[in-house]
């Protein structure tokens, strides 16, 4: 009996460091799920995700091994077909299954709130509900330095279905979002119509764009490439072609595009709900459902 309770105890604690040693593995390998890191504010995000998965895979292979263990040594014998001993009232056991989830989601919690500040992606005029306390930090300073004050400020504007992106400092307009590498970029977020998604999924960003709000949303871009802008929120027939390029390159190769982009006159850019609209209702066949007209082609000196 006593061998037994001693095989019992070393049972658990090889499964409990090999269930350890495979959570921590599976976490890692999280990093190798998501797009690029192609912003600042990624790494923390992504740091985030492989903690959850860490955890999540710490508790299913928990209760999965004690599953296990149990069907393996405590089955019942071959036609034994008797209740098992009747077990109420244990105190200990109902507190610790009850505090452990607690703290768990408490732990969460905190880290991410953490991880909230940390970004700073909520500039000054962010709504009262999403604004931030005073203190945040930039997540590109990666230290507890000041705050950096963006370098770069840039104009969005979502409609029916369009994303329009004008950038002061040239007073230049564009379809397709080009950004500095290595500069805060700070995007003042308006919608002209219905409620919006500012989605890259690559900088690991979302922000919904409010109506008849301007929304100050900061971030910082470290990977020169071609990135992909989505609409993440349901905006009405057309918003599956509500997308746009997002195009990152040296701070060099930024300000030398803006400048060549001051020097072409506005043209119409091409609209995609606008083209399908049109195609729809020069068929014959007619659905009967209602659907919003698109807004007119943005008139942009980049069309993109």
């Amino acid at each position: 009996m006593e061998m037994r309770k001693i095989f019992n105890i070393f049972t658990v604690f090889v499964v409990a460091a090999i269930v350890t040693v495979s959570s921590l593995w599976i976490g890692q390998q999280a990093y190798r799920w998501l797009p690029p890191q192609a912003a600042a504010e990624s790494q923390l995000i992504d740091d985030l995700i492989s903690f959850l998965v860490t955890l999540g895979a710490f508790i299913f292979l928990g209760v999965t091994s004690t599953l296990m263990y149990s069907i393996l040594f405590h089955r019942a014998v071959k036609g034994d077909l008797s209740d098992g001993p009747h077990i109420e009232g244990n105190v200990t056991l109902e507190v610790v299954w009850t505090a452990i989830p607690i703290m768990l989601v408490l732990w969460i919690a905190g880290y991410s709130y953490q991880v909230y500040q940390e970004m700073g992606i909520q500039g000054p005029t962010g709504l009262v509900h999403l604004h931030n306390p005073v203190g945040m930090e930039s997540a590109y300073a990666a230290t507890k330095a000041p705050k950096v004050e963006p370098v770069e400020k840039i104009d969005v504007v979502a409609k029916q279905w369009a994303w329009v992106f004008h950038y002061p400092e040239k007073n230049v307009t564009s379809t397709e979002l080009h950004l500095p590498s290595d500069r805060r970029v700070r995007l003042a977020l308006q919608s002209e119509d219905v409620l919006h998604g500012f989605y890259i999924p690559a900088f690991r960003l979302k922000q919904d764009i409010v109506p008849n709000h301007t929304i100050d949303f900061e971030f910082t871009p470290v990977r020169a490439g071609q990135y992909r802008l989505t609409d993440s929120q349901y905006s009405g027939t057309y918003f599956a072609t509500m997308q746009a390029n997002v195009v990152v390159e040296s701070p060099e190769d930024y300000h030398q595009w803006l400048s060549q982009a001051a020097t072409q006159k506005p043209t119409l850019a091409k609209n995609q709900a606008a083209s399908e609209y049109a195609q729809a209702s020069s068929q014959s066949v007619k659905t009967g459902w209602t659907t919003v007209v698109p807004a007119a082609s943005p008139l942009v000196n980049y069309p993109g």
